[in-house]
This record gives structure tokens, sequence and C-alpha cells, in this order.
């Protein structure tokens, strides 16, 4: 990995996401599509909610966060 020098800004914004993943609920995940991040909640049995085609049900999304992101492979 090559060496990237952070701002103070990013190295906060880092700080706060992992703060936040600390104390994030069992009962909600993440699904980055297409550069949508979508909080989703889990099923009733806790499961990831999927429709009958395969894709993630959007009855089980909570709220989209705008942050820029992929959900490819590396």
């Amino acid at each position: 990995m090559c060496e990237i020098v952070l701002t103070e800004k990013e190295k906060a914004a880092i700080r706060a996401l992992d703060s936040l993943a600390k104390k994030w609920p069992e009962t909600l995940w993440l699904f980055s599509a297409s550069g949508s991040l979508k909080v989703m909640r889990y099923g009733p049995n806790g499961e990831q909610m999927i429709t009958y085609t395969g894709g993630m049900d959007a009855n089980y999304v909570v709220a989209t966060i705008n942050i820029p992101n992929d959900g490819g492979d590396w």
C-alpha cells in the first residue's frame, strides 16, 4: 500500500467512523450498491432480507447516507 498523508479533517472523519462502528446496533447493517450507501434493518430472524430475484429488499432500507462509496470488489 502506498503511503498517503492524511489531513487532520480526514483523520478526524476516520476516527468518528471507527467510533460509530464500536457502538453500531446489531439490528442494522450497511449495504453499498452503485454508489448508494443504505442503512438496512435485519429481518425478524436476524437475516439480511433478500427479494425472490436475489436483490436486497428495499422495504428494509431505513436511511441513505450520502458518503461516496463503491460496493465493488478489489
